[in-house]
């Protein structure tokens, strides 16, 4: 059997992929929004709170970080609605995929804010500033640059992971191409133009991480 590449049937499709791709990228940016929100939360949870609250982070932590992200997203739109919470399936997606990758960014966060001298946090005490002047002008600064390429590799694992929204009837990228497969017999051009756009989506990411790395670095080294 010889297989030929129909071209009109790429151009025929390639506007309705762009389209699901916006739903993927919109995903991917509100989902890492709020892991970055929430897992500096959990971060200052595990490091500053009370003996309970401690524990109670680290339990959410290990047991998120240890369960596969499938099962949290069947859980969030199956389960939930038993307990009279009924959520959409794009809110779903976006929550699971903040919440799963928040525990990983939480981790994040605490080595980088280990690894900022002890002499800082006395410095700022001593200068009678508060704490959270001490943290936003002295702490941060210093502690964000070393962890923006981690985080952004966070990012690009997160977009990759948005195809198993598709299992809750979020129409992103993949679930586009399955459906437009389905429908014609052709899956080779749909699934390829999908992988095509992840290529490009990924590589833009890392260009925007390295220059906000460069950025953040030549920052540090000024306030240094």
């Amino acid at each position: 059997m010889h297989f030929v590449w129909d071209w009109g049937y790429t151009w025929e499709i390639l506007p309705i992929l762009a389209r699901a791709s916006i739903i993927t990228v919109e995903t991917t940016v509100l989902g890492f929004v709020f892991a970055l929100v929430f897992g500096l939360v959990l971060a200052i949870a595990r490091m500053s709170g009370p003996a309970w609250l401690r524990w109670m982070t680290i339990g959410v932590i290990e047991s998120v970080r240890s369960t596969p992200l499938l099962i949290q997203l069947f859980f969030l739109y199956y389960a939930l609605p038993q307990f009279g919470l009924t959520l959409s399936a794009m809110l779903t997606g976006v929550l699971a995929l903040g919440i799963h990758y928040s525990t990983y960014c939480s981790e994040v966060y605490r080595a980088g804010l280990e690894n900022v001298p002890k002499g800082q946090w006395e410095a700022s005490t001593a200068l009678n500033l508060s704490p959270f002047t001490t943290f936003k002008d002295i702490i941060i600064p210093q502690a964000v640059p070393p962890m923006t390429p981690v985080l952004g590799n966070y990012l690009v694992a997160l977009f990759k992971e948005t195809p198993l929204l598709s299992a809750i009837t979020v129409l992103e990228l993949m679930q586009t191409a399955k459906i437009l497969g389905s429908e014609s017999f052709q899956y080779t051009e749909p699934i390829t133009l999908v992988g095509l756009f992840f290529l490009v989506f990924s590589l833009i990411s890392a260009l925007l991480i390295r220059r906000v790395e460069y950025y953040l670095n030549t920052r540090r080294k000024g306030f240094l």
